[in-house]
């Protein structure tokens, strides 16, 4: 039977993107499933790298920089010649179609993930995305609200998409044993008693509206658990605003679930997302959500008002309003919501499939 054998990805660098997390994962589960695969990186260094399964062939070409990588790219295929190459996310088409570019029919079979929403940006933007089907094969969604979004603004065949969620994060032993969620070396009186948002901090994720949110939500501390530029201008926000004793920004977390296990509600204030995984680690541990309609996928897994509160992505008094319900005391929790289906496995099937086919024409 032919099958993918061999998978190239490709990371820019480990800095704790949610892409590049969700693509160590992917990586991982296909080693233990008996597959070849190598990681062509920018730059092996940063708090991801931890997470590198040591059976990934690690491909570091010394330079972070975007242009850089997607230089490199084309002659490291040509010489390791895997049988399929898998785009992560958005970020990563450009390199993708340098690929094709330069090597042509010479080029291994190209998959792509759809990681953010497809649908902002102007004309330009737009256009570019006409293109996509020209240099990837193949593009999973992760939803299929976000393969409608492809299937229109891609103008790719159905039969090019597929529907493949990213896997979960794997709760650690110590808490199916019941330990206490909350970290010990902060100033947290007892669970269910704070906020907590989890994501890089980068304007996309617009955690200055949280910040703005918090003098309106009487004396309750926020979490942030992630790095990014943001940081000094968070800081500076959180001073001026006088809340700074109340805000802790963590940096990156290594295993965030404990952390969202505790909190009272997990907030996502971003502009724009793909699908955001965090709301499906906070529902499957029983941890109500607001978000901001940042995505079709947001309202595909918040389902009901049971599990949490969407609200516009620039109505900070709606924001204020839903923080503020289920920050009252005696609120209900959700119940934990487990992920099904195999998205190790799905993603293996689909890589046979294109390998399969591109041998049989």
């Amino acid at each position: 039977m032919t099958r993918a054998a061999h998978i190239l990805s490709v990371v820019q660098h480990l800095d704790g993107g949610g892409v590049e997390a969700a693509l160590l994962r992917l990586a991982a589960g296909w080693v233990e499933r008996g597959r070849r695969v190598t990681l062509v990186a920018g730059d092996v260094a940063g708090p991801l790298a931890a997470a590198l399964s040591p059976g990934i062939e690690v491909v570091a070409i010394g330079d972070r920089r975007y242009h850089a990588l997607a230089r490199a790219l084309p002659a490291i295929v040509a010489a390791r010649a895997p049988d399929v190459v898998f785009c992560p996310g958005n970020h990563y088409t450009a390199v993708a179609a340098w690929l094709r570019l330069r090597l042509g029919r010479r080029a291994p079979p190209v998959a792509g993930k759809v990681s953010n929403t497809l649908t902002r940006g102007g004309p330009a933007y737009r256009a570019w995305l006409r293109l996509h089907p020209a240099f990837l094969d193949h593009v999973v969604a992760m939803t299929p609200g976000m393969a409608d979004e492809a299937a229109a603004t891609l103008g790719i065949a159905w039969s090019r998409l597929h529907v493949i969620a990213n896997p979960s994060r794997t709760p650690a032993p110590a808490e199916a044993q019941g330990r206490s969620v909350v970290d010990p070396g902060l100033p947290l009186s007892r669970e269910h008693t704070y906020l907590v948002g989890v994501g890089r901090l980068v304007p996309q994720k617009r955690w200055d509206r949280v910040i703005a949110a918090l003098p309106q939500l009487g004396d309750v501390p926020l979490l942030i658990l992630g790095e990014g530029p943001e940081r000094a201008a968070l800081t500076a926000q959180a001073a001026a605003l006088e809340v700074a004793d109340r805000i802790h920004l963590l940096g990156h977390v290594a295993d965030p679930l404990p952390l969202i296990e505790g909190a009272a509600v997990l907030v996502l204030a971003s502009d724009f997302e793909g699908v955001p995984g965090v709301l499906r680690e906070a529902l499957s541990v029983g941890t109500p959500v607001v978000a901001t309609d940042s995505s079709v996928a947001v309202r595909e897994l918040v389902t009901g008002p049971e599990l949490g509160s969407v609200v516009p992505c620039g109505d900070a008094a709606a924001l204020v309003a839903a923080l503020n319900w289920w920050l009252t005391p005696g609120r209900a929790r959700p119940r934990p919501i487990l992920a099904a289906g195999d998205p190790v496995g799905d993603y293996l099937a689909l890589f046979d499939s294109v390998v399969a086919t591109s041998s049989s024409s």
